[in-house]
């Protein structure tokens, strides 16, 4: 018999994500519905991990809160595990200053 979490247990926290987030650890099977469809996830999802809210493919940009947090690197199927095997974070690193406060890292002074 195949698991079935309750409705709740995934989170869509901006509706222009691409990415729900899990309420709870879901197990390898367990039957989801994703915007109208059932999706038997492919793999275990953690607490607090993200799942693809659609298929997304390769220069893809994942969005959570409606903000960008990476790129996707390889084919992710709906209902599938989003995380460091699949996503390269854009976070700029040039969001520290310098030592000057003055001139952000990685940019060079005028």
């Amino acid at each position: 018999m195949t698991a079935h979490p309750p409705p709740s247990a995934l989170l869509l926290m901006s509706p222009e994500d691409n990415c729900l987030i899990a309420r709870t650890a879901l197990p390898a099977g367990a039957v989801v519905t994703i915007d109208g469809a059932v999706v038997s996830l492919p793999q275990a999802i953690d607490l607090g991990h993200k799942l693809a809210r659609r298929a997304l493919a390769p220069g893809d940009k994942v969005l959570r809160y409606g903000a960008l947090i990476g790129s996707v690197t390889a084919p992710i199927a709906l209902g599938a595990h989003i995380h460091t095997h699949n996503l390269q974070s854009d976070y700029i690193q040039t969001y520290t200053l310098g030592e000057d406060g003055h001139h952000f890292l990685g940019n060079k002074a005028p």
